[in-house]
């Protein structure tokens, strides 16, 4: 079994409470209040510079010049292609550039991308990676489920492009490379008590990404 699942199978509970919220549920059959969506696009904006940040910690914990390549295309895909991408979406949804560099992070926001910084500061690259595998792998995943409900994928589904976007091919490719490098690491660095710290790292980094979930559902019931 690969790191990540038995990261997965220590963290069950969750696991399961961050890939199967509410939140997740209303994207696939489009009953997501839409304030729930805009507000989770535009904290999601802000979430995405500070992971840029964090790959870019991952260049300079990087032991191995092939490692140091792998955060640096991960940094550029942020950076160059998937911001891009999130301020298209986010036009769609009537929300522009200026919106999203004045919003303020939300202390959801602010707790998640925190933990995974001074995770990463603290530890070595492995730490690092196990910190952002919920988000990287954990959205890969959300989305593969989402796409399979019936008519989570058609008109009049709005959420169908969030669906679209994380389920297709460049996004899957993106989270399966993730999984071999983390892998990697763990054939180089894991030991048994090494991986009862990871276990902890990964299941506080996966209860952020629900509580990040649940800050965007509670915007909608306002």
């Amino acid at each position: 079994m690969s790191l990540f699942e038995r990261l997965k199978a220590a963290a069950s509970a969750e696991w399961r409470a961050y890939t199967e919220h509410a939140f997740t549920a209303g994207l696939a059959d489009g009953t997501l209040p839409e304030a729930a969506f805009r507000h989770y696009l535009v904290q999601d904006y802000l979430f995405l510079i500070e992971f840029a940040r964090a790959y870019a910690l991952a260049v300079y914990k990087s032991p191995q010049l092939a490692d140091m390549r792998e955060a640096a295309s991960g940094l550029s895909a942020i950076l160059d292609v998937e911001m891009n991408l999130h301020v298209k979406l986010c036009a769609g949804w009537g929300l522009s550039p200026r919106d999203l560099e004045q919003a303020q992070p939300a202390s959801e926001t602010l707790a998640y991308t925190r933990y995974v910084l001074d995770a990463g500061m603290r530890g070595d690259l492995l730490t690092l990676r196990v910190a952002l595998a919920p988000c990287v792998i954990g959205y890969a995943e959300i989305a593969t489920r989402l796409a399979a409900r019936p008519g989570a994928q058609v008109p009049p589904n709005r959420y169908r492009v969030w669906i679209e976007e994380y389920a297709g091919a460049p996004y899957q490719e993106v989270a399966a490379k993730a999984r071999a490098h983390l892998d990697r690491l763990a054939d180089l660095y894991v030991t048994p008590a090494r991986e009862a710290e990871l276990v902890a790292v990964f299941k506080e980094a996966t209860r952020l990404e629900a509580d990040f979930w649940e800050m965007g559902w509670r915007a909608g019931l306002r």
